[in-house]
């Protein structure tokens, strides 16, 4: 694993990075490409590095391992379960900033301030524009009514979005409606899940189902991608609700480690990540929605409509996790 800096990879095998107040080291789920525009904004306007390793599995393991002499001041991760785990794990500490509170609704944000939200995106149907009309899909229930039967398609439900969505809906229903839920869901399926988000688009484009689930997200870098705007083009985004409630949303959020070697550094990071100038980076570059108020969507992702998100708090939906990954697993899902 390195730490990627703009001009070089500094390896951290074998010796710990030097302590200087005017650097920021991140533990990133999310590739460093996705957040290097940012990054690459924050050092332009204060004159601090930015120092990126990207963590894709056993973060909590890795900074539990390292304890005090771990060099990373903050974790960038997707999903509000992923930051859960890993305050849960004791490996993050508290910050209190005025300008975070501010900034970042209390919806987004961890009520003891373990964790901050910095942007959303929503877990939404594509349609087939040729084979769908967008008025038979109203709500997440109705994904398991049989009239769907053969023309759904998704990746694992086991994947960390279709846990959370599924944790969703226990949250809103109970564990017997929530098996009878992905049973029918299930039994919708064209074939046994497989791919990412943009395979369920490519195979909607194929014609192998008419709808998927995805996250609202990879229409834009569908797009951005000349081999597979063709697929996106294919298709429509269309805002579920439940049935009592809105559409739902995860996030990307930020953390401070326990060690933290440059806490001043990392928090000015965190709360300019939080700025009206990041959120509209984010909003531009990586087609998610702005957590602050105020902060303009991409004219792109505005393009796809509004919704009303669901207002159940984000950590309520977290505790589902586990009798999510539990019910997923009795129904045998992915196969």
């Amino acid at each position: 694993m390195t730490f990627q800096r703009p001009l070089f990879a500094l390896a951290l095998a074998g010796f710990a990075l030097p302590a200087c107040a005017e650097e920021v080291n991140i533990y990133s789920h999310r590739q460093p490409e996705l957040i290097q525009p940012l990054l690459d904004a924050f050092t332009a306007e204060t004159g601090i590095a930015v120092n990126v390793a990207f963590v894709d599995k056993g973060m909590a393991e890795r900074l539990t391992a390292e304890g005090d002499r771990s060099p990373a001041d903050l974790i960038l991760t997707v999903d509000v379960a992923r930051l859960i785990d890993v305050v849960g794990a004791g490996v993050t500490q508290a910050v209190s900033s005025a300008t975070l509170d501010q900034n970042i609704p209390a919806a987004f944000r961890d009520p003891q301030g373990q964790w901050f939200g910095l942007t959303s995106r929503a877990r939404i149907v594509y349609a087939s524009k040729d084979r769908v009309n967008p008025a038979e899909i109203t709500s997440y229930e109705d994904l398991a009514d049989p009239k769907w039967q053969g023309r759904l398609c998704m990746r694992s439900g086991t994947n960390d979005y279709n846990l959370a969505l599924t944790a969703a809906v226990l949250a809103h229903h109970d564990a017997d409606y929530t098996k009878a839920w992905l049973e029918g869901v299930k039994a919708n399926l064209a074939r046994k899940p497989t791919g990412g988000d943009r395979d369920q688009v490519k195979a909607i484009w194929a014609g192998e189902c008419d709808i998927a689930i995805g996250n609202t997200y990879y229409m834009g870098e569908m797009l951005a991608d000349p081999a597979q705007a063709e697929w996106a083009n294919a298709v429509q985004i269309l805002f579920p609700t439940f049935a009592a409630g809105g559409t739902h949303l995860n996030i990307s959020g930020v953390a401070m480690t326990k060690a933290a070697p440059h806490r001043a550094a990392a928090l000015q990071l965190m709360e300019w990540l939080s700025s009206d100038a990041a959120q509209q980076i984010y909003a531009e570059t990586n087609y998610e929605f702005p957590v602050k108020d105020g902060v303009a969507r991409s004219a792109l992702v505005q393009s796809w409509g509004s919704f009303t998100p669901d207002d159940i708090p984000l950590a309520e939906v977290a505790a589902k996790r586990p009798e999510a990954l539990r019910l997923t697993e009795e129904v045998d899902f992915d196969n």
